[in-house]
């Protein structure tokens, strides 16, 4: 079976539990035909903090898991309403998979362009061991999403940045009004990175 790469929507903070469950319910089920590499996008950060140098790894996109799948019955075609025929078996054993909430893209979601999964597998490792990357920098007026946290999904521009406390301030619009968010760094995204997930939803 030909799989793809597709991009799971997981509940922030339990990426891994769905990645292990997945892979562990894999052999279990022996659904290697049907499941390949499940990967969390990470990259290795270097910080300050209290004046001493640290490297970190981070997610540079919580709450998603990339996945190689064969989803598609492609022997099956299309059905009266266009749309592509799925295998059952995948699409039920990621519904029950704890911590996933469903697929970027809903119900019929598109797969990866190879060069996006290139620039994850290759540039941004998922154990980490990639190049240390300097912290992303952000600037004032510039257009982030935030991505964690109470006010996830919003997106602002950048009015205040504390480069030595990781710190920085969003401001959004709630309700028709402009708000200063505080963040950290981690919890946000430049806009441009986010346009690879977006593009699938629409």
């Amino acid at each position: 079976m030909e799989k793809q790469w597709f991009v799971l929507h997981t509940l922030t903070g339990q990426e891994n539990k769905a990645l292990k469950s997945i892979e562990a319910r894999v052999k279990l089920e022996r659904m290697e035909d049907y499941i390949g590499r499940c990967v969390i996008p990470t990259e290795k950060v270097s910080e300050k903090k209290n004046g001493k140098k640290r490297v970190v790894t981070k997610k540079f996109f919580p709450g998603y898991v990339i996945a190689e799948l064969a989803l598609y019955d492609e022997a099956k075609g299309v059905d009266e309403n266009g749309r592509k025929a799925i295998y059952e078996r995948t699409w039920q054993f990621l519904r029950e998979t704890p911590g996933v909430i469903g697929f970027v893209g809903g119900d019929r979601p598109m797969p990866l362009k190879q060069q996006e999964v290139d620039a994850i597998l290759l540039d941004k490792p998922a154990s980490g061991g990639g190049v240390e990357r300097p912290r992303v920098v952000f600037s004032v007026d510039e257009t982030v999403k935030i991505i964690d946290g109470a006010f996830m999904g919003l997106t602002g521009q950048v009015s205040m940045v504390d480069p030595d406390r990781g710190k920085l301030k969003v401001e959004v619009n709630i309700f028709n009004r402009k708000v200063q968010v505080d963040a950290e760094n981690w919890q946000v995204e430049k806009v441009a990175v986010e346009e690879t997930f977006e593009s699938l939803k629409q």
